[in-house]
Formats: C-alpha cells, structure tokens, sequence
C-alpha cells in the first residue's frame, strides 16, 4: 500500500520577510519518515520549518501539510494545522514563570482540554515518554538544557501530533545529551510519528542515516541516505 503523503511542497518559493531565501522547492514527505535537512547558517532550514508550520506565509507555488492548503491559509485552520504538529525549538521557548507541569498544561489548556484530572495524567504521561516525571514541579532555570529540551520535547507531543517538526534541537547541547535527545526522536519515529529535522549536528547523522535535505546556493536538494557525512561538509563548506 502507497504510503500517505503528509507534506507536499511544489515549486514552492520560501520567504524571509521580503528575502527569497529558497526557490523552485519540491518536496514530498511520507508518513513515517525520518528526514534531516542540513545546510549552513542563513541557506533556510528553519524558514523551511517556519514555512511547513505556517509561522512564514506560502506566497508562491503549492504547499500541503497533511490536508492543509499553506498559500492562504486561515488563522483559524493554523490553529488546527499546529494542533497536528509538534514543534520542538532550539531556544525552547518555555514560559519562565510556570513549572513544568504548569507549562505543559497551559499548552493542554490553550488546545481545548478542559478536564483537570485529564490534564494532569496528560501531563505526566508525555512526561514518562521523555523521563521527566521526576522534574514536574521544576522551574524552567532550575533544568539543564538537556533537561529543558526533553519538557520541550513533552510538549511538542502533547496532542499526538503526525508530524514532528525539529529545528536544532541538539544546537545548544553537549555530545552525550545531543545523542540521548536523538535517541528519544528514533523512538518517536519508530512509534510512527514522521519526523523533519534541522540539524549542522553531523554526529547525529551518522548515528542515524537518514534521508538527508540540503539547503545550499538558495535550492532545497535530496541527497542519498547513504552519503558520507564528509561529503555533506565539502559540500556545503561547512566549519564543524
């Protein structure tokens, strides 16, 4: 059976504000997939990911992500696209006044859960999968950033998202907590979620090849899962 495409992105231009950061894109993305998109700093991996999460408005060409239409997309079917996708930050964005149980059920909360008890199981069911159950009454300033990016990752599965769209989210962490993060979205991936990552973390890739996207020379090109990271480095001339 064909598997379901869950992004599709045809001669789709990206924008930045008024700059043009990604021409003539064509992508598609299955369900289940496990994809990187790599690329040097400013070539358009997070305005990709901005773009498939309606944070960047589609001007030109054709997008879909899942039964959403991007160019003209409302702000009420937004809401319901983002409900669908869990989004995981470098820079976290966790509110600094809440603890972690209290920021994960503002989420619950801001997307129609109204049943405490059922917050709060919620909450520490997602908390479980990252293994942050121990940390539910902990100040954001109060983790690691490791411990940060795993109360991230919680929320970003909140609501049983299909997709899971990742910008970085080893950029700010050391070696082992980057492969303890990578290991939690393999399994993540391999419990059926379709994973999109934005990463220049090249130890990731080789610990888990994977369908590989390059943003170079303002195009978005498919390389081989295969590919040596070596030659992803030469190619995109890239310090690591």
């Amino acid at each position: 059976m064909d598997k379901k495409k869950v992004i599709e992105l045809a001669n789709a231009e990206i924008f930045q504000r008024e700059n043009r950061i990604l021409s003539e894109v064509d992508l598609e993305v299955n369900s289940g997939e496990f994809i990187y998109v790599i690329g040097k700093v400013g070539t358009g991996k997070t305005s990709l990911i901005k773009t498939l999460n309606a944070e960047l408005q589609l001007v030109s060409g054709t997008g879909k992500v899942l039964d959403f239409q991007l160019p003209g997309i409302k702000s009420r079917e937004i809401s319901e696209l983002r409900r669908k996708l869990g989004v995981v930050f470098q820079d976290f964005r966790l509110l600094t006044d809440r603890n972690v149980r209290q920021n994960l059920a503002f989420v619950l909360k801001a997307t129609g859960w109204k049943n405490k008890a059922e917050i709060d199981e919620r909450v520490q069911e997602v908390l479980g999968v990252v293994g942050m159950t121990h940390k539910v009454d902990k100040m954001p300033h109060e983790l690691s950033g490791g411990e940060q990016q795993r109360v991230v990752i919680a929320r970003a599965i909140l609501n049983n998202p299909e997709i899971i769209l990742a910008d970085e989210p080893t950029g700010n962490l050391d070696p082992e907590t980057s492969e303890e993060i990578l290991d939690l979205f393999i399994r993540l991936n391999e419990e059926g979620k379709t994973v999109l990552m934005a990463t220049h973390d090249y130890a990731v890739i080789a610990k888990k090849p994977a369908r590989t996207l390059v943003c170079a020379e303002g195009k978005l090109s498919d390389s081989d899962k295969n590919k040596d990271v070596l030659e992803f480095e030469s190619l995109l001339e890239l310090n690591v």
